[in-house]
């Protein structure tokens, strides 16, 4: 086994004078299946390229950029696992000090808007060069007109600003062997699903959303653009898209279609080394390793479709999963690993116990447009079942040499209470086995009109999970606990509402939350756009928004104010 090559001397102790395709990402380099850059890197190995990656390069001098050539077929370029605006500043606009993938966890190696500096990094030192292809989350989330809370605007797509010749959306594993394929064979990669690309005219068959210049004027005409957008996300039933900017077209192509189980299995397969490349591991801990190294992802996407949240953009609203055998294979080869100390710290996803059940009208004809499958109530075609995961979890924690398994990824209560054939059954299992001290949920609100706006249920399943989890904690003999994540400032929400929360968690949950975040817009996401336009997309009312810093400290602040009385005491 052995890292993709990260210096010129790799390469060429490979017998390779010049490589087919550079990534280059805002990331330490992990090679590790979570982090997107390694697995694409993976991937293209797999299929015979020879793949380099220069990871977190110096922006302001050519040494890193220039250190293999210029690549034979193209560049590859992400920010890495975060936008790089939410990685550089916090929810009040500070610059945060830390970041979890960058050595010695300085925040000091991944530029603003990253994505952009980068292509343009590339430009300046290579004139002409093949063509730049965007990839990862913070291009997925900005590939069309988006708001952009950092500059308070509305953004062009990423494409343009970046002057990237092709964007890869969504997880870009087989899209990227189909791009490669085609500059191989010396075509240009267009038409490609899961992928933008810029061009002179829109197609006669897009779907015309409204055009930058009018989203920018037009708070409305955001709303709508972005109503259009979301429902062309399921591959099943996206249509392509064409959005104008000036005098040329963005278009999208439809989604790829989802993984099968075989292909995602295949990925998870691969021989990472599920370490921090050595010329990275001299700079200092890159603490997100401590977090990935052992940890398992079972599934992709996300049925939950939180207003919030960027997944169901990104990942999509399918979820997929991985055989039971290739689960437990790799856990079988973590095993071996001479760093494994017999502890894996996650098995899950996006949430955890959405493995193994899906509805399969989905499957067959795409995402519901008019309904969602969780909000405002569970729908009956979802066959929500805890049997499969609790099985794979009982299967993990037999292998000999794993002396514990945790799920520590967060999972959906309201669906283990919905469960009524295998829910408690797996809260046993969990209870009994697979929490580490602490077990992570997310009400983020107690108000039921915040709640609705943010597209989550009430708080009943989360008292009647809250009960039994705590009883099932004491019939086995453990000091547990449960944390909560908690948002303030979401759009629509007033200081009353945290006054009302803040009784909620004192009253009925008994805590002192740790865990409150102000509300932050992220891009490719409904409440950035409520957030923007100050309208309730569902019944179009008006909604308050808290824009201030101050007003937003104070919000978390009515929360917090809890915990600062309680320490005193």
């Amino acid at each position: 086994m052995h890292f993709l090559p990260a210096t010129r001397e790799e390469m060429l102790r490979r017998g390779w004078d010049a490589l087919d395709i550079i990534l280059v990402s805002g990331d330490a380099y992990i090679d590790a299946p979570q982090i997107g850059v390694a697995l694409i890197g993976r991937v293209l190995e797999r299929a015979g390229y020879r793949v380099g990656i220069i990871a977190q390069p110096d922006f302001e001098t050519a040494e890193d950029i220039t250190r293999f050539g210029e690549p034979r077929l193209f560049w590859g370029v992400t920010a890495g696992s975060v936008d790089s605006m939410v990685a550089n500043y916090t929810a009040l606009q500070k610059p945060r000090r830390q970041d979890d993938y960058t050595p010695g966890g300085r925040n000091d190696r991944r530029p603003d808007r990253a994505s952009i500096v980068y292509s343009n990094l590339i430009r300046r030192h290579f004139k002409n060069t093949v063509p730049i292809v965007l990839g990862g989350l913070e291009a997925s989330l900005r590939r069309v007109v988006h708001y952009d809370y950092w500059s308070d605007r509305i953004r062009r797509s990423i494409l343009f600003d970046a002057k990237a010749d092709l964007l890869v959306y969504g997880m870009g594993e087989s899209t990227v062997l189909q791009i490669a394929e085609q500059y191989t064979r010396g075509n240009a990669a267009a038409g490609i699903h899961g992928t933008c690309e810029i061009r002179r005219e829109a197609p006669d068959e897009a779907v015309i959303l409204p055009s930058f210049e009018d989203c920018a004027a037009d708070p409305e005409a955001f709303l709508r653009m972005y109503r259009q957008f979301y429902a062309n996300t399921d591959p099943v039933t996206a249509r392509t898209l064409a959005q104008q900017h000036g005098d040329r077209w963005l278009v999208q192509h439809p989604p790829r279609p989802y993984e099968t189980q075989e292909e995602l299995d295949a990925v998870y397969a691969l021989p990472f080394m599920r370490d921090a490349h050595p010329t990275t591991r001299e700079q200092g801990k890159i603490r997100a390793l401590d977090t990935i190294r052992f940890s398992l992802q079972t599934h992709r996407g996300c049925y939950g479709e939180c207003n919030f949240c960027a997944i169901a953009v990104h990942e999509g609203r399918r979820v997929r999963w991985r055989s039971e055998h290739s689960v437990i294979g790799e856990a079988e080869r973590l095993r071996d690993h001479p760093a494994f100390r017999g502890v894996i710290p996650d098995v899950g996803g996006p949430t955890a116990n959405m493995y193994g059940y899906e509805c399969a009208r989905k499957i067959e004809r795409g995402a519901c447009s008019d309904k969602r499958c969780v909000f405002p109530e569970l729908c009956r075609q979802l066959p929500v079942d805890h049997g499969r995961y609790t099985q794979l979890l009982r299967k993990l924690r037999r292998i000999p040499g794993i002396r514990h398994v945790f799920v520590a990824s967060g999972i959906r209560h309201d669906l283990v209470m919905q469960d009524a054939q295998c829910g408690m059954q797996f809260m046993e299992e969990l209870v009994g086995h697979h929490v580490s001290g602490q077990l992570k949920l997310a009400p983020e609100h107690s108000d039921p009109e915040i709640l609705r706006l943010m597209g989550k249920g009430g708080t009943e399943e989360l008292l009647d999970f809250r009960e039994r989890f705590f009883e099932l904690t004491r019939k086995a003999g453990k000091k547990q606990f449960l944390t909560y994540y908690f948002i303030a400032a979401y759009p629509g929400s007033e200081e009353r509402h945290m006054h009302a929360l803040r009784r909620f968690a004192a009253n009925e949950l008994s805590i002192s939350p740790e865990q409150v975040q102000i509300f932050t817009p992220t891009p490719g996401t409904w409440a950035s756009v409520m957030y923007h336009t100050g309208i309730d997309p569902v019944s179009g009312a008006r909604l308050t928004v808290e824009r201030g810093l101050r007003g937003k400290r104070r919000q978390k602040n009515i929360l917090a104010e809890i915990s600062r009385r309680r320490r005193k005491r």
